[in-house]
């Protein structure tokens, strides 16, 4: 019975823990456009990988944390980084510099559609109708909420909707691949990981590097939050949720991305919000939420 009590508090937890993340991760973006104002992708990735790396490891120290490192387990953990962190973000990043944001969010809102397909061919896990039709009022919300200029859905070159498409694929395999290295604590889980990043981007990143006179203003701002909280805290809070809540479960969580990213963009870069964008905030938020639940209850019974 403690043990139940225990899961369902750690579950509530990891909910919470996923809806503050929505909100950080939808900030991102402005940070994101300043940091890439002088640097590449791979510029970007390595010092977010870098101050992320610092975050962890003095919160680890403060915490009195140990590594934990299974040297088995490394090319898994190096599969992990070039999926979840290195292609994930350098193909979003990538694709800001081909299509408007409010398109790759839109793209992005497919990912638990994604997760649900590779649910039903590897695991033979079924979604029922609700979490399907849920998914599809959420696609339809995020639509509305970017979909005020519907001609912005025109404006994507091909190269940015493949740079997109490889995000959405680049960030299931990293779910599923992460899900099961739940023998580690999330400190020594998120450090080793973030370290394999760093290695991977290090070589590309360093040949593209601005001088340092060109670091000022809003583009250290914008590395420091991305490191610190996007790459630091948020993947420690991201593998809590994904480790205790699943990875399909983890990835609707996304859908709520257009939303906060929408309501950040209005508040920091001027942009205009319409009624009909509020509508589909109102709409991604009550589907994604009924999904959610609905993906809970299915979970539990599996494991009854």
């Amino acid at each position: 019975m403690d043990m139940d009590n225990n899961n369902n508090s750690n579950k509530k937890l990891a909910h919470l823990l996923m809806i503050f993340l929505v909100f950080a991760w939808g900030f991102d973006y402005v940070p994101a456009k300043w940091g890439l104002a002088i640097l590449s992708p791979f510029g970007l990735l390595f010092w977010k990988y870098i101050i992320g790396l610092l975050a962890i490891a003095v919160i680890m120290f403060i915490r009195h944390k140990r590594l934990m490192f299974h040297l088995r387990d490394l090319p898994i953990f190096f599969i992990c980084a070039l999926f979840g962190e290195v292609l994930y973000y350098g193909c979003e990043y990538a694709a800001m510099d081909y299509m408007p944001v409010s398109i790759i969010t839109i793209i992005l809102g497919f990912v638990p559609i994604i997760s649900i397909v590779v649910e039903r061919i590897i695991y033979k896990r079924k979604a029922n109708r609700i979490i399907i039709i849920s998914i599809i009022f959420c696609v339809i919300g995020v639509i509305l909420v970017i979909g005020a200029d519907f001609g912005s859905l025109f404006q994507g070159s091909a190269l940015g909707y493949a740079f997109a498409i490889g995000a959405v694929f680049s960030w299931n395999i990293f779910n599923f691949i992460t899900s099961s290295l739940g023998r580690y604590d999330v400190f020594s889980l998120s450090f080793t990981q973030i370290a394999c990043s760093l290695i991977i981007t290090a070589p590309i990143a360093l040949r593209e590097m601005p001088a340092l006179s060109e670091f000022e203003g809003t583009v250290i701002i914008g590395i420091v939050w991305i490191g610190v909280v996007n790459s630091g805290i948020g993947f420690m809070l991201y593998a809590f949720g994904l480790l205790r809540l699943g990875p399909t479960t983890a990835a609707l969580y996304s859908d709520f991305l257009p939303v906060t990213t929408t309501f950040f963009g209005a508040i920091f870069l001027k942009e205009s919000i319409t009624v009909l964008q509020i509508i589909g905030g109102i709409v991604v938020i009550a589907a994604a939420f009924v999904a959610i639940k609905e993906k809970g209850k299915l979970d539990e019974m599996r494991l009854e």
